[in-house]
């Protein structure tokens, strides 16, 4: 199976040492995204999770994908008590981009990202060919 490198520098840039999504067959593994380089950078957690997850839909769409075809998703957080337990703010978020539809998702507690971030998410998409 081929597998192509993809970049998307208008909706997230990758750095030095990563693409930032590799396409196989109908799967596509998306790199960590963050609220990086745009005005949630450093701000509330919940803006930052907003921009991260327009920035992982907007990579699907870019494939022919829609947020439904994402299937799992590994969230990084500094502070887990700003996401669990779920607030409706939260739960609010996740439905305005999933409808109901939500991939696996893992939370996993870190000590640190770059500074100004306190979110990052890796996903994986299955988009029908």
């Amino acid at each position: 199976m081929e597998k192509v490198r993809r970049e998307y520098p208008e909706i997230a840039p990758s750095g030095p040492i990563n693409v930032r999504a590799v396409r196989a067959g109908n799967m596509l593994f998306i790199s960590g995204c963050t609220a990086r380089g745009t005005e949630a950078e450093g701000g509330p957690p919940i803006e930052q999770l907003r921009v991260t997850l327009d920035k992982i839909t907007r990579i699907v769409a870019a494939e022919g994908g829609k947020p439904e075809d994402i299937v799992q998703m590994t969230t990084f957080v500094t502070n887990v008590a700003d996401w669990h337990p779920w607030t409706p703010e939260l739960i609010s978020v996740w439905e305005e981009y999933f409808r109901g539809q939500p991939p696996a998702n893992a939370l996993i507690g870190i000590k640190e990202l770059l500074p100004g971030l306190d979110i990052e998410i890796d996903s994986i998409a299955i988009i029908d060919l």
